[in-house]
């Protein structure tokens, strides 16, 4: 049987992933069988990673609507109810940003609704 030589193909395969595997610490970063292993877990946790971001910042859009729904003595939930109830289309994001930059704007909106 006739011998096969891969040598292009192959390296062009191990530095693929070693590049992907830089910064990692120690043999993770050098060895192509454990680098491998630490790219592909990796590669899950940042398919993870961007669901969570999502999770993260509505929430973190629902503490500031909160925060900023309090002052005029509503609760968030009785806010959103509001709004949907009067039909008004306005994401949490947005919201946040209102109440976060213009709150003159956010007190419209409140006063609006009441």
């Amino acid at each position: 049987m006739t011998r096969i030589k891969r040598g292009n193909v192959a390296r062009k395969r191990r530095k693929k992933i070693l590049k992907l595997a830089k910064g990692f610490r120690g043999s993770q970063s050098k060895l192509f069988r454990t680098a491998k292993q630490q790219v592909l877990k990796a590669l899950k946790y940042s398919y993870i990673g961007r669901k969570h971001k999502k999770r993260t910042y509505r929430r973190l859009w629902i503490v500031r609507i909160n925060a900023a729904t309090r002052l005029y003595n509503l609760s968030y939930s009785e806010f959103i109810y509001l709004l949907k109830k009067k039909n008004i289309a306005v994401n949490r994001k947005v919201l946040s940003q209102l109440a976060l930059i213009d709150q003159s704007a956010f007190k419209y909106f409140v006063e609006f609704i009441k």
